[in-house]
């Protein structure tokens, strides 16, 4: 079955908007383009609702309602339980909070924490940071030629038994290579680690069946998945609760405030809702029935399949270019749809040729200081990223093609 393509691109304001859509979008790694369902949650939460919610009267009531709204139906989507969704501000203020539960959880136990140099900086240096409480971090390194992390050697981390919490991206936000979650979360638990995913690059791609990937948390942003600045933490029960609470400490019986010490965007949280609202759309125009897991993988199956067939000519073109360096896999179907290059010159100024020319993406290190480095790119030369996602067209990826043609 294919996308409707038109039928998606009308869920999206930004199309018909005269300040965006004079340009093909390819900055989507950096915050994909709202959904109609979220921005008519968000506006009518502000006019209608904003008060302090579950208060005794009406508008509060109704608050309230939504904000619970959202937290069970992204639940029931993934396949986990509401106590296990948590919100906060960023998925880097949620990764923060959590590694502050961890500092104290391994502090003097001996054990020891995995951590990548494949990863966004939010899932990396506050993992690094517990060696300053006497915690040793190990770090499982990308291949410098290939960007790929080798299973084999997470098992050569993980042979004396020590490592109680591994770090992993599901995929890295300038290689995009995905890398297989079940099979490293199944690795860790067989050697008595715990397992925390940064899905904020994958996400996009198709929310995550939890059970599926076996993992203990799950990290991703909202920004990125159609939604409200908010992050998203899924944080099983049995480690959520194992951890010591951030939260109030009168708030560490509810799973979903035990790790957030701040409160929460009432809001936003509220507006999470028009995610599912948008999934369940696509599910029913495509035919796609079930519960909500089940029409969130279809779903989720749906977006990669049209997301493979759009980017694998521009994969097909920069890999056929001996002047840049296409850094990932150049099989669509082994990667997401983020693409970035290392041009034989600084990346940023292309990337304002290119604004100049009607394409939006952007250049620098994303916060991808440390796989840019291991991949010997200079951080002031930066990447050129170009990245897409299921509401793309291949009209648009020729616009791309043919602007990168005339500028390089």
């Amino acid at each position: 079955m294919a996308l409707d393509l038109d039928f998606v691109r009308s869920q999206f304001p930004a199309f018909a908007s005269p300040v965006l859509s004079s340009h093909a979008f390819f900055e989507n790694a950096g915050g994909s383009y709202p959904c109609v369902q979220v921005v008519d949650r968000l506006t009518r939460f502000y006019r209608d609702r904003k008060v302090q919610p579950y208060g005794p009267y009406p508008g509060a009531q109704a608050g309230g309602a939504e904000m619970d709204e959202a937290r069970d139906r992204l639940a029931a989507m993934m396949g986990v339980a509401r106590e296990e969704v948590s919100f906060g501000p960023s998925t880097s203020a949620n990764t923060y909070v959590l590694a502050q539960a961890v500092r104290t959880w391994l502090s003097g136990t001996g054990g020891a924490v995995v951590v990548t140099n494949q990863d966004h900086e939010a899932n990396s240096g506050v993992w690094r940071r517990l060696a300053e409480a006497g915690i040793e971090v190990r770090e499982w390194k990308l291949d410098p030629a290939t960007g790929s992390l080798d299973p084999q050697a997470l098992a050569a981390l993980l042979a004396d038994g020590k490592v109680r919490l591994v770090c992993f991206p599901h995929c890295s936000n300038v290689i995009a290579e995905i890398n297989d979650v079940a099979a490293i979360c199944a690795m860790a638990k067989a050697a008595g680690a715990r397992t925390v995913v940064d899905g904020v690059s994958y996400a996009p791609h198709g929310f995550p069946d939890i059970p599926a990937l076996g993992c203990d948390v799950y990290l991703f942003s909202a920004y990125k998945t159609y939604g409200p600045h908010q992050g998203i933490m899924v944080l099983r029960e049995a480690f959520g609760m194992e951890l010591p609470g951030q939260g109030h400490f009168f708030n560490h019986g509810v799973l979903y405030k035990r790790h957030t010490p701040a409160g929460p965007d009432h809001a936003q949280i509220a507006a999470c809702a028009g995610m599912a609202d948008y999934i369940d759309a696509l599910a029913e125009r495509h035919g796609i029935t079930g519960d909500a897991a089940a029409r969130n993988r279809g779903v989720h199956d749906l977006m990669r399949r049209q997301e493979m067939a759009v980017i694998q000519p521009l994969l097909d073109y920069l890999g056929g270019r001996n002047d840049l360096r296409l850094l990932g896999p150049r099989d669509a179907g082994r990667r997401a749809p983020t693409v970035a290059v290392e041009l034989d010159r600084p990346a940023e100024p292309v990337s304002e040729e290119l604004g100049r020319a009607g394409i939006a993406c952007w250049a620098g290190d994303f916060y991808a200081v440390r796989p840019l480095e291991a991949l010997g790119i200079p951080r002031e030369k930066g990447v050129l990223r170009m990245s897409a996602v299921h509401y793309t067209s291949a009209e648009e990826v020729l616009r791309l093609i043919t602007a990168l043609d005339r500028l390089l």
